[in-house]
């Protein structure tokens, strides 16, 4: 994304003001009012981690080897911009449109998404509002914005598609639902090649969950990169108790802690740890043994 977005210029008073104002506030109660009321919340927390599901699940690290999105093909980088529109779509429970991506308060609205610096806009859009998200993996900073793609907001060339962008100085035109908000990093980016290479040599599922929950502490650890580490059915079988030899007991046995948002969620507060859905943990101190062993933990 630009390193200098400048401020919305989109108040009471621009002529987009008023479209623009009324789209986001459906985005917004959108996201508010989503079922089960666990998954509704402002736009801003819960569509980031999202961006993090549709990425890597096209990068596939255990399946391919490649650990970034700069190793993506062309193709595949504009497949997660179609995977992020139908998430969008999905999340928020957006209609169809009649000519675009979506229809809302009675205008015809298109979703674009970008992985990088701006995004690539079809005539069939010009003069119509826009749904703008981004994504950055270099700073792991997303953005949704919102603007009307008026011809003079827009470059005159356009491409081999028939597409073009946004001006530089039409940027303040757009309207922000939220900008630089933080989505998990790529996990795997996080490890060596040493590192990688030895939790997905484990010669079984339950071996590789024990690999990485030993090599990887006091981080949070998604539960789709559990699905991939595991690589069987039933994949959070691997970290449950599941007997002497199960992960969970195993790991216990070495001092280590392996915690779950859903059950340990105080747990990881009180130990100043990152709430994830899964966190692996050894307490050294005093401190550390006596809340853990207060929370239940035979340590």
């Amino acid at each position: 994304m630009k390193k200098k977005i400048p401020a919305s210029a989109v108040t009471p008073g621009h002529p987009d003001h008023n479209i623009l104002s009324s789209i986001a506030a459906d985005l917004n109660r959108r996201a508010m009012t989503r079922k089960p009321k666990d998954r509704a919340g402002p736009l801003h927390d819960i569509l980031p981690p999202l961006y993090r599901v549709e990425i890597d699940g096209v990068i596939r690290t255990p399946l391919t080897g490649r650990r970034s999105y700069a190793q993506l093909e062309k193709v595949e980088r504009t497949y997660i911009g179609m995977l992020v529109e139908m998430m969008l779509r999905a999340e928020l429970e957006l209609p169809r449109g009649r000519k675009l991506d979506t229809r809302l308060c009675g205008h015809e609205v298109d979703i674009k998404h970008t992985m990088g610096t701006s995004w690539m806009i079809p005539g069939e859009a010009v003069g119509h509002p826009l749904i703008l998200s981004a994504a950055d993996e270099k700073t792991s900073l997303c953005y949704l914005g919102l603007v009307v793609a008026r011809p003079q907001y827009l470059r005159g060339g356009q491409n081999q598609d028939k597409k073009t962008s946004l001006r530089a100085d039409a940027w303040e035109n757009i309207l922000w639902l939220y900008r630089e908000r933080a989505y998990p990093p790529n996990f795997w980016r996080s490890l060596s090649d040493a590192q990688a290479d030895f939790i997905m040599d484990g010669n079984s599922g339950n071996e590789r969950m024990k690999r990485l929950f030993r090599t990887v502490q006091g981080v949070p650890i998604m539960r789709e990169t559990i699905v991939d580490v595991a690589k069987q059915k039933d994949p959070t079988r691997r970290i449950r108790a599941d007997g002497p030899r199960g992960t969970r007991n195993t790991l216990l046995a070495e001092g280590i802690l392996l915690l779950s948002s859903n059950y340990d969620g105080p747990l990881m507060r009180e130990l100043g740890l990152p709430v994830g859905d899964f966190v692996s943990f050894t307490p050294k101190t005093a401190d550390e043994l006596d809340t853990a062993r207060k929370a239940g933990w035979p340590v």
